[in-house]
């Protein structure tokens, strides 16, 4: 059986590769405070994350990440906003 090789496609150390893994691990905890219902805590990691690859997506001109993040980004700050400035929370 011939072994699987996996082959680096992005550099490793450089400003994009701290920003994605920082962003990832950002939501990662927005979504495990989602999971236990820590609103509005829950949506400011997540606003956090989804904006640093935002950045990544601008970074590296991937029209893809930058168009699903700025539309997450903006569902998770209209999310933040109603928390603060009307409509029903628990």
């Amino acid at each position: 059986m011939s072994k699987i090789e996996w082959k680096k496609l992005t550099p490793v150390g450089t400003l994009d590769w701290y920003i994605k893994w920082f962003a990832s691990f950002i939501i990662l905890i927005g979504m495990a405070l989602t999971s236990i219902n820590l609103t509005p805590f829950n949506l400011y990691f997540h606003f956090v994350g989804v904006s640093g690859w935002l950045i990544v997506g601008l970074m590296w001109h991937d029209r893809a990440l930058m168009v699903v993040n700025s539309v997450a980004a903006m569902i998770f700050l209209m999310g933040i906003l109603r928390y603060y400035f009307g409509g029903a929370y628990p």
